[in-house]
C-alpha cells in the first residue's frame, strides 16, 4: 500500500513539474492549457505548502531530540525538553491535516445549497415539525452569515408547512449542510394534545447542491409550463394575474410549483433551479446505484428513506443514529446552534473516508 509519505512526495513532483510548464512560452501561448495547468497549480498548492511545513517542523523536531541526546549542559537540555513538548503536537497536528488534504474534495462543497422539507407522518404536528426545522436552519444560516431565500412553500393553516423548499448562499453552505438529508423524527407532546400524550412525527429534508445549466441539461421539449393564479392557504387567489408556474419535467416526472414571487418570470426562474438541482441529484442517485460495489458512508449521504436523528422535547435531547451521538442540548440545537452536532458528523465522515482511502 502506498503511504501517505510516498503520496506526497508524488503530489510535490506533480507540482513542481507543471509550474515548470507555465514556463514554458509553448504553454503560454496556449490559453487552453495554461488554464488547465493553473486550476492544477491551485488544487496541488494547498497540499504542498501544508507538506513542507510539516518537513520543516519535523526535522526541527529531529534535531531538538539529537540535541537532548548529546547535549551535557542542563539549560540546554531543559530547553530542548520543552521545545520537543512544543514541536510534538504541531507535527501530528499537520499530519492529521496532511491527510484530510489527500482526500479527494467534492466540488459540490464549495456551492449554494438547495434544502427541501416535508411533513412526514403525524399530520399537522408534522407540518409544524417541518417549519421548525426550517426555522432552525435559517437560525443556523444567520450565525453563520449566510443568505437564505425560500423558492415555494406550501403551508398549512396554523403556521406549519407540508412543504417548503429555500436556497442557502454561502461559503460552504452544501459542505456543512449536507449531512442533514434524511428522515428527522420528533418526539414531543403536541400543542393540540389535550391529554399531554407524546406524540412521534416526521420530517424528510433533502439537501441539494445548487446546479447550473452548464452541469445539468434541460431540453426545452421535455418540458411543460403551466400558468395560474397564486392562491393564500384557504386556495383564495392572492394574485389578480397568472403568476404562479408549474413545470413538469416529462421524462422524470418531477413536477416543480411556485407562486411566492409577484412575477411570472420570477417563479418560472425559481422553479428551473429547483428542477436542475432534482435532476442532478437523480443522476447521481443513478450513477451510485451502478457503483454499489463501491461502499459509500451513511454519514456522507443519508437516504431519505433512513431515519437519521430524533428530537425528543421532554428530555431535552437529540440523537443521530448513524454516529450515534447523543446531546442534551436541544434547545440550543433549535435555536440553530448546530455547529457542535455538524462537527461530529463531518468528522465521522473524515475518519470513514480515510480509512477507505488507506490513510488511517
Amino acid at each position: 500500500m502506498t503511504s501517505v509519505f510516498d503520496r506526497l512526495e508524488k503530489v510535490e513532483d506533480r507540482f513542481e513539474e507543471v509550474h515548470n510548464l507555465l514556463a514554458d512560452p509553448e504553454v503560454h501561448s496556449n490559453p487552453d492549457k495554461l488554464r488547465e495547468y493553473g486550476q492544477e497549480i491551485a488544487e496541488l498548492e494547498d497540499i504542498v505548502t501544508a507538506y513542507r511545513e510539516y518537513r520543516s517542523v519535523r526535522q526541527e523536531l529531529e534535531s531538538t531530540r539529537q540535541m537532548l541526546i548529546e547535549t551535557q549542559d542542563d539549560d540546554l537540555y531543559a530547553m530542548a525538553q520543552e521545545e520537543i513538548a512544543r514541536l510534538q503536537p504541531e507535527v501530528e497536528q499537520k499530519y492529521e491535516r496532511l491527510k484530510l488534504l489527500l482526500l479527494p474534495q467534492d466540488p459540490r462543497d464549495k456551492k449554494n445549497t438547495i434544502i427541501e422539507i416535508r411533513s412526514g407522518e403525524g399530520g399537522e404536528e408534522a407540518a409544524l415539525f417541518a417549519a421548525d426545522l426550517y426555522r432552525m436552519y435559517s437560525r443556523y444560516a444567520v450565525l453563520e452569515d449566510w443568505e437564505t431565500d425560500v423558492l415555494s412553500t406550501n403551508g398549512t393553516g396554523i403556521g406549519g408547512f407540508s412543504k417548503i423548499i429555500f436556497e442557502i448562499k454561502g461559503k460552504g453552505a452544501y459542505s456543512r449542510m449536507k449531512y442533514e438529508s434524511g428522515v428527522h423524527r420528533v418526539q414531543r407532546v403536541p400543542s393540540t394534545e389535550a391529554n399531554g400524550r407524546i406524540h412521534t412525527s416526521t420530517a424528510t429534508v433533502a439537501v441539494l447542491p445548487e446546479v447550473d445549466d452548464i452541469e445539468v441539461h434541460i431540453n426545452p421539449d421535455d418540458i411543460e409550463l403551466e400558468f395560474f393564479r397564486a392562491s393564500g392557504h384557504g386556495g383564495q387567489n392572492v394574485q389578480k394575474n397568472s403568476t404562479a408556474v408549474r413545470i413538469t419535467h416529462k421524462p422524470s416526472g418531477i413536477v416543480i410549483v411556485c407562486q411566492d414571487e409577484r412575477s411570472q418570470l420570477q417563479n418560472r426562474m425559481r422553479a428551473m433551479t429547483i428542477l436542475r438541482a432534482k435532476l442532478f441529484e437523480m443522476e447521481e442517485a443513478r450513477q451510485q446505484a451502478e457503483l454499489t460495489a463501491s461502499r459509500r458512508d451513511q454519514v456522507g449521504r443519508g437516504e431519505r428513506a433512513e431515519k437519521v436523528r430524533t428530537y425528543n422535547y421532554p428530555q431535552n435531547r437529540l440523537t443521530d443514529h448513524r454516529i450515534n451521538l447523543t446531546l442534551y442540548q436541544l434547545d440550543r440545537i433549535m435555536e440553530g446552534n448546530l455547529d457542535d452536532l455538524l462537527n461530529a458528523l463531518a468528522l465521522a465522515d473524515q475518519t470513514e473516508r480515510l480509512e477507505a482511502a488507506g490513510l488511517n
